[in-house]
């Protein structure tokens, strides 16, 4: 086992990442920026280190200062949580030619699943299902790309190979937008990601965003863990997350994960990884891989009983997994809200000083948080102060467990999305289960 991790991450899924280590015995490490220091994992950390000032490029994103804490802490390893540099391939690479452990796959299975084109090509060798699309990148020939979205069929969506997060998209209704639709993608994939390739795919209408659970060990053991149900969304981000996914079968779950699992051991992955796709009339299409943990893990944990961080551990000493697929029972349901500090009504992000707050308890509650009463939300990262997920035998239990849970959740000081959420679970169409990924604006009248 690791005996001392650099966490080099902040706020819930840092502290999140502490406690696996505490429980497993592994000292650890907190790096943090200049407002950071009173988060709470740095407080609880064996050691702390000041990486930079509050700005990510300057901190949690300087690879060399990231690198250079871990050297003079004697870290074996760093857990990069999500986001910042979890899925940067270069920073995978550096850590483990800096003689460290990157706790996460290899940096060549990040780089293939961090451009889609590579990833499609991938998942298509592995059998996983694909959505139809131009099989590559598109080209600079307007009439060959006229040709590719014809055989594909309008509407199409164009989209940036280097994308994510709902950025390097657009939707293409007819032949006349084609071109000038590319044209702009390109340049926008150009200015965000450094990237201008971009690939067409079909549109799909009214689909569900449903993602499998996968941990691999790459020495050629994976399982995956069932499946989650990410649909209510707002602007391509998830707001709410629940497991398993209303409506998928047992027949279905087996299917979808058995090709999930047999694409790992074909790219020999290692870690923790999420399949994610679009469900549309009883079918799967892959549109992403997530080379790391996922916000929303929790809802998985709590219906499979798996610690998802302390078996990113054990596989980053180089333990091979115990857990077999048989070992996997889907029990219960859970529901996950992501509480913003935001406007409930226009989101504008709310930092500021919590004065007051109280925690939602009782009988399958699950808090993952790093705030507390006096805490400072600063203004110069995501607006995500904590996750509210709540654990029933049924579905409608975990629901009536989540608008108790909200209910009693107490945020003063700031502006949250708490009141957002209790909407949300007193919606009859999110109550009946199968919403697709256009409900949530449509009900909040975003076009």
């Amino acid at each position: 086992m690791l005996e001392k991790v650099l966490i080099a991450n902040r706020g819930e899924i840092a502290l999140r990442i502490l406690r696996a280590c505490k429980e497993l015995g592994i000292k650890t490490v907190a790096v943090h920026s200049t407002v950071d220091r009173n988060l709470k994992h740095v407080l609880l950390a064996d050691e702390t280190i000041c990486i930079g000032p509050a700005a990510s490029p300057q901190s949690y994103l300087n690879i060399p200062a990231l690198i250079a804490a871990a050297e003079v802490t004697n870290a074996q390893a760093i857990h990069p949580g999500y986001g910042f540099l979890a899925e940067r391939a270069d920073f995978a690479q550096q850590v483990e030619e800096s003689g460290l452990v990157f706790i996460g796959p290899h940096p060549d299975s990040i780089r293939l699943m961090g451009d889609k084109v590579s990833a499609i090509e991938a998942m298509k060798k592995a059998g996983v299902p694909c959505v139809p699309g131009s099989d590559g990148a598109v080209g600079d020939d307007p009439a060959t790309n006229m040709v590719i979205a014809k055989r594909i069929g309008y509407p199409i969506i164009v989209k940036a190979a280097g994308g994510g997060g709902g950025r390097g998209m657009r939707v293409v209704r007819s032949e006349e937008e084609l071109v000038s639709s590319i044209e702009m993608t390109k340049a926008e994939a150009k200015a965000a990601f450094g990237n201008d390739m971009v690939y067409m795919e079909k549109f799909l209408e009214n689909p569900r965003h449903i993602e499998i659970q996968v941990l691999a060990d790459g020495q050629g053991n994976a399982i995956h863990l069932g499946e989650r149900d990410c649909s209510m969304q707002r602007r391509h981000q998830k707001v709410v997350e629940e497991a398993p996914a209303p409506g998928i079968t047992p027949e279905l779950r087996a299917f979808i994960g058995g090709r999930c699992v047999e694409a790992c051991k074909v790219m020999n992955y290692r870690g923790a990884g999420t399949f994610e796709f679009l469900f549309e009339n009883g079918e799967f299409f892959f549109i992403e891989m997530n080379t790391r943990i996922q916000v929303e893990h929790p809802v998985t944990e709590m219906i499979t009983g798996v610690d998802l961080i302390k078996e990113q551990l054990r596989i980053a000493s180089g333990m091979p997994m115990t857990i077999k697929q048989e070992d996997i029972i889907i029990r219960g349901h859970a529901v996950e809200c992501r509480i913003n500090a935001e406007d409930p009504v226009t989101f504008i992000p709310s930092p500021g000083k919590i004065t007051r707050f109280h925690p939602a308890g009782g009988n399958g509650i699950r808090w993952d948080s790093h705030i507390y009463a006096d805490y400072t939300v600063p203004p110069n990262y995501d607006s995500m102060v904590g996750k509210l997920i709540t654990y029933g035998e049924t579905r409608d239990i975990a629901i009536a467990r989540m608008r108790n849970a909200l209910d009693e959740l107490l945020v003063d000081g700031i502006k949250t999305n708490i009141p957002l959420h209790k909407d949300i679970m007193r919606d009859a169409g999110f109550c009946k289960g199968g919403t697709n990924i256009h409900y949530l604006e449509k009900k909040l009248g975003i076009k």
